[in-house]
């Protein structure tokens, strides 16, 4: 380098050696590989989790036979662990397991304290029974608990429970805010208001846990009465800001906008709303009474129809639009129709073989597993092998 011959430039303690090359004569420059713009990748429709959770919990209805139930406890638990979501609401299915728990317990419980009805000769214990007044007659405070009594409060409640761990499925599979969007408009203030009833439960849970964790990186207590307290109000301040914040976002943004809508049309919608529901009440006491059998299926769907088309004119007063709305694909209809045919199929055994979904407990037996009401509910497995996994 001679004196004077700049040196080379240097830019935060980079040397740049950047030159210019010079092109070949007759060749052109390389262009640049074009970029194709990524392509919108439909998900599972919210809808479908909800109606294969639902159709889970009526399967659980049917039966009372704890193999049973433990199966559908199991396949639900077994979808949830391979297709939940690591957002927030998706946490809630373990608070929604702790319920389930809670429930079977007080269920028991009561049992044990206020009595059952269920007659025994195996007893377990012997509590000190309280006199209670002529007005309370049927009501009992301690006294002998029998096996026979624990056994059929347990059943009871293992059918609640399974029941609450369905709907938790649901909450941890489908996210809320798609479901709102696919909710029609008659219904869209009401699903405004269940959509953030039910994210209220993961938003708490997630402040409850990171409260906890600030307070144990201090040293303090977080547990017991005293952490209870001081983990509480922390909770309930920010719920309060949250909901305050979230009212005036969405006035903001228009919610609860509605079009005028001529006179006819509102009395003609709230009659077909009004009307269905009293008959889907109508068609599903029938069914589930041995007199209106002949009547309950058609009232039903006669109720069903009437709704509907309620719901399609009332749409009408809510004028919005949907960005990316959900496609109801294959995905979907397996999805619901897998649950559809546990529930369908287990109301079937319950028909056929009342003895073998309903195990008796006086005398008192060993529940047995019935082999195709079991494989039914194998079927509730179907979209953990079936349905891809939701990009997160």
């Amino acid at each position: 380098m001679r004196p004077g011959d700049p040196g080379p430039s240097r830019d935060h303690g980079n040397t740049v050696a950047a030159r210019a090359v010079p092109r070949a004569p007759g060749k052109s420059q390389p262009r640049p590989p074009e970029t194709t713009p990524t392509r919108f990748r439909p998900t599972l429709h919210p809808g479908a989790w909800w109606l294969w959770a639902i159709s889970l919990g009526v399967a659980a209805t049917r039966t009372t036979n704890p193999l049973l139930l433990a199966l559908l406890l199991a396949a639900s638990g077994y979808v949830v662990a391979t297709h939940r979501s690591p957002a927030p609401w998706a946490r809630s299915y373990t608070a929604f397991v702790r319920l389930a728990l809670a429930v079977l317990l007080i269920r028991v419980l009561f049992a044990v304290a206020l009595g059952s009805p269920i007659p025994g000769t195996h007893t377990l214990l012997t509590l000190p029974e309280v006199p209670l007044p002529h007005w309370a007659q049927g009501i009992r405070l301690g006294g002998r608990v029998t096996a026979e009594a624990v056994l059929f409060a347990a059943y009871d409640g293992l059918k609640l429970a399974t029941l609450l761990v369905c709907v938790g499925a649901a909450n941890a599979l489908a996210s809320p805010t798609r479901l709102l969007k696919s909710l029609p408009g008659a219904l869209y203030e009401t699903g405004v208001a269940m959509v953030v009833a039910l994210t209220f439960a993961p938003h708490l849970i997630a402040d409850v846990r990171r409260l906890r964790a600030a307070r144990r990186l201090r040293g303090r207590p977080d547990r017991g009465l005293r952490g209870l307290l001081q983990v509480g109000l922390p909770v309930l301040e920010g719920a309060l800001e949250r909901s305050v914040a979230l009212a005036a976002a969405m006035e903001a943004r228009g919610y609860g906008r509605t079009a005028e809508v001529p006179a006819r049309v509102r009395r003609t919608t709230a009659a077909l709303t009004l009307g269905g529901l009293l008959g889907v009440c109508a068609g599903t006491y029938g069914l589930l009474t041995a007199e209106g059998g002949t009547y309950g299926l058609p009232v039903l769907l006669a109720g069903v129809l009437a709704a509907l088309a309620g719901l399609r004119l009332g749409g009408r007063r809510s004028p919005r639009t949907r960005y990316r709305p959900d496609p109801w694909g294959a995905h979907a209809w397996l999805v619901t129709g897998s649950g559809a045919a546990v529930a369908a199929l287990l109301t079937l055994a319950s028909v056929r073989d009342p003895g073998a979904l309903h195990p008796g407990v006086v005398p008192l037996v060993a529940p047995t597993l019935p082999l195709w009401p079991a494989a039914a509910v194998l079927l509730a497995l179907l979209p953990a092998f079936a349905v891809p996994r939701e990009p997160s």
